[in-house]
């Protein structure tokens, strides 16, 4: 993982393999609380923090419909499930 991970815990870039991706998105996952409900720019502000390739949304959609994540239909809440 350390190829995809910096030392400043940050995301390098999207993999191209599904096995790597799956690891990046298991790992950002852990960043949140399965005790908190999240605002979507909540939820951005800590992908934010965890990655440096600029794809903020791409992220957020990967955690949610690998299920780490389940949102409110109108995205108004997020939360962890997984």
């Amino acid at each position: 993982m350390n190829k995809l991970i910096n030392e400043l815990d940050q995301i390098l870039h999207w993999p191209k393999k599904p096995s790597d991706k799956q690891m990046v998105i298991q790992w950002l996952s852990k960043k949140f609380s399965f005790k908190i409900k999240y605002s979507e720019k909540e939820i951005n502000i800590i992908i934010n923090q965890h990655h440096i390739f600029g794809d903020t949304p791409l992220l957020r959609r990967e955690l949610v419909s690998q299920k780490y994540l389940d949102r409110k239909n109108d995205g108004s809440k997020y939360w962890r499930i997984h």
